[in-house]
């Protein structure tokens, strides 16, 4: 626990060996509650000899636990690889790094192999490099600052498009020489460096102002005079409170990865780093929004399915028709692509724009079944209404043709507002398929039901027909008969009686 009764979270994310140490950067991240800080937040790393008191300059200035080196036991290696720790009191949120020291005899002379892979690690994820320094070194050809500050200028042209950093520079053990004097021979001694570091073409003229922004600062001895100590700490303290604000210490920071996806781009970093690959920083802002954005893209897809509004919208369509279906099953859609945009709103604009589209895709996709059926108690229930409404019309005597086409028009308006209905505004179903559909139905109902028309009719109609016929033939008989009989007579003088 902190001394305000905070709790303190530290971790060692990459061990003696090199290698990185992923779960453990993981437990941290979500124990310090770092995932949940967008851009708010920033990175401080320190480097320094062995011995110099980075540990104990980082445990005074932001509360951290790290393991510091016991004087009596001898000036043996207390930090290796990298640890990490939560700055504690501080905001925004400060993720502090505490790195092996340089020129270390552990490693011996010639094994600078860790230190350039750790100093470029470093200068990629961190906004504030702080670079502890001895005051007596400041000045001299063989300092021991001036292979630790080549190191770090040598691995910035690995970077394809460096972060603009700020560098700290921490000088220990400060003597009565004025601070003014120490910063400006610091500085001095920096740009010649800077100067003599080898650049590729890209990098020839540039100006050391165009990658970092550099601080100094002087800190009086731990060991002869601790109160001055701490209150020249506590005074530096001030500096990292709101350090990512305008005029902050880290305020020109550039191409920051939101909080949710600093572990993954850490990891890879280190994995191209410990490659020996030049770190192209754009390419792989890319990479880790990819990757954060499909990660929170499945999740929230994995959430819908779950989500019990929507079930119970796909339980009730297999049932009969749903009213609103379509504004329900928005709404529900709305709440999760939303959620989508808030979790990656800091990530590449492009990048988190086609995850989403790919996200609204396969959940319109997933509930096009349900809507299908939707449209199905649509298609029955349209279509039975127009088989009553016109079968009622005839029988009140309407004429068929008309009859038929007023239905048919009144159907087709019924199941475009069913339709509008039941459709999601994130989907372009088209409506032409079933449309047709109900449109043949009408037309085989309607030529069915002409056709029977017509044999009632027909049969009707030859029955009268038949009838009538009998009619006129049994009259034009009997006229006939009743002629001839009356012609007979005046013959024969009696008339015949003829059968018809």
């Amino acid at each position: 626990m902190a001394a305000d009764g905070s709790e303190r979270h530290t971790a060692q994310v990459v061990g003696a060996e090199g290698e990185m140490d992923g779960p453990a950067l993981e437990r941290f991240a979500a124990a310090a509650g770092l995932v949940q800080r967008g851009l708010s937040y920033a990175v401080v790393s320190i480097f320094g000899p062995q011995g110099s008191g980075k540990s104990t300059l980082l445990n005074h200035l932001f509360g951290t636990s790290f393991t510091e080196m016991d004087a009596l036991k001898g000036r043996n290696q207390t930090t290796k690889g990298i640890w990490v720790a939560e700055a504690v009191g501080i905001e925004p949120f400060t993720l502090v790094m505490d790195l092996e020291g340089t020129d270390g005899r552990e490693r011996g002379e010639d094994d600078t192999a860790f230190e350039k892979q750790s100093a470029l690690f470093a200068l990629a994820v961190s906004d504030i490099v702080m670079i502890n320094l001895w005051c007596h070194d400041i000045g001299r050809e063989h300092a021991a600052n001036r292979p630790l500050l080549k190191t770090i200028f040598e691995v910035l042209m690995r970077l394809f498009s460096p972060r603009k950093t700020t560098l700290l520079l921490v000088i220990r053990d400060k003597t009565k020489t004025p601070v003014e004097y120490l910063a400006q021979a610091l500085k001095e001694d920096i740009h010649k460096i800077w100067d003599s570091v080898p650049k590729p073409e890209v990098f020839k003229k540039a100006a050391l102002s165009e990658f970092f922004n550099v601080e100094v600062t002087a800190l009086s001895s731990y060991e002869e005079n601790e109160e001055l100590f701490k209150e020249q700490v506590g005074k530096l303290r001030h500096k990292f409170i709101h350090s990512i604000d305008p005029g902050g210490l880290a305020a020109d920071r550039r191409g920051v990865i939101p909080a949710s996806g600093f572990c993954i781009s850490a990891m890879h970093i280190w994995k191209v780093i410990r490659e020996n690959k030049d770190l192209n920083l754009p390419a792989h802002k890319i990479m880790v929004a990819t990757v954060r954005c499909e990660d929170i893209a499945d999740e929230k897809l994995r959430c819908f399915m779950l989500d019990e509004g929507w079930l119970e919208l796909e339980a009730a369509v297999t049932s009969g028709p749903v009213r609103s279906f379509g504004m329900k099953l928005s709404d529900i859609i709305d709440f999760y692509l939303l959620d989508y945009d808030m979790e990656t709103m800091y990530f590449d604009e492009g990048v988190r724009t086609v995850k989403r589209q790919q996200l609204q895709s396969e959940i319109v996709n997933h509930t096009h079944p349900a809507f299908e059926t939707v449209i199905e108690h649509l298609h029955c229930t349209v279509l039975s209404k127009f088989k009553n409404d016109l079968e009622q019309l005839l029988r009140s005597g309407e004429r068929f043709a008309a009859s038929a086409r007023h239905c048919a028009q009144s159907s087709s308006v019924e199941f475009e507002a069913g339709w509008r209905d039941a459709v999601v505004k994130h989907a372009d179903w088209d409506a032409t398929n079933s449309r047709n559909k109900l449109q043949q139905s009408m037309e085989v109902h309607t030529a069915c039901l002409r056709i029977a028309k017509l044999d009632e009719l027909k049969a009707t109609y030859k029955r009268s027909s038949w009838m009538h016929f009998l009619d006129l033939y049994n009259q034009s008989w009997k006229l006939a008969s009743e002629t001839l009989g009356h012609l007979l007579g005046d013959y024969i003088g009696v008339r015949p009686n003829i059968l018809y």
